[in-house]
């Protein structure tokens, strides 16, 4: 939980607690009027009022179990943001086939169950466009592959991030399905939001999304 979301949770805690006892008091002050007022020949049903007491413990009993989780969920993000700190300066692999061109380099990680006949890897930036497209390892398993970040006539491209597209085939031209990790250094962990982020290269990518790390 960020600052700004837990400090509004808890702002909204204390605003329930207020109304809460602002509402009870108001409950007790006509509840002793009516005792004092009633009419002795027909006495008010204690059972009503004992009802409603019971409601106002128990919602009081609910606020303070949100205020309770709240300041778990609080401690629960401070503890992954502190253990993210030691992904500082490796290399990680992420979820999906993004990656982030940096210092003239991007690079994946890419795997085929088997064999391939033809493997072409695309490279497509923010706006859809390929950008790159060359040949891949077609041997089956895991292959680590780093673009230098030009496109087919030598020019560089901006950084920013980019994605990994394979189109792998089969002797029989069936196609091979293939998964893709963008690969990075760790630079930053931002633990201002909801869940802690981590700056791969320069892309900021949520800790869940980290799939391994690489000395």
């Amino acid at each position: 939980m960020d600052v700004g979301a837990a400090a509004a949770a808890a702002t909204q805690t204390t605003k329930a607690k207020t109304s809460l006892s602002g509402n009870f008091d108001t409950f007790l002050q006509l509840l002793t009027a009516q005792l004092q007022n009633q009419d002795p020949l027909e006495p008010m049903d204690s059972s009503k009022f004992t009802e409603q007491l019971v409601s106002y413990s128990q919602v009081e009993q609910q606020i303070n179990t949100n205020a309770n989780l709240e300041s778990l969920l609080a401690l629960s993000t401070v503890s992954l943001g502190a253990s993210a700190v030691g992904y500082l300066g490796k290399t990680a692999l992420t979820l999906g086939p993004l990656s982030a061109l940096d210092e003239g380099a991007a690079a994946w990680r890419y795997s085929l169950p088997s064999d391939a006949q033809s493997v072409k890897l695309s490279i497509v930036d923010a706006n859809g466009k390929v950008v790159r497209s060359l040949d891949g390892d077609k041997t089956a398993g895991a292959h680590e592959f780093v673009w230098d970040g030009k496109n087919g006539t030598g020019t560089a491209l901006p950084e920013g991030t980019y994605k990994l597209l394979i189109n792998a085939t089969a002797a029989d031209q069936s196609a091979i399905a293939s998964q893709i990790s963008g690969m990075g250094l760790v630079k930053e962990v931002d633990m201002s939001g909801s869940e802690p982020m981590v700056t791969i290269a320069n892309r900021a990518v949520k800790l869940s999304e980290i799939l391994a790390l690489q000395n």
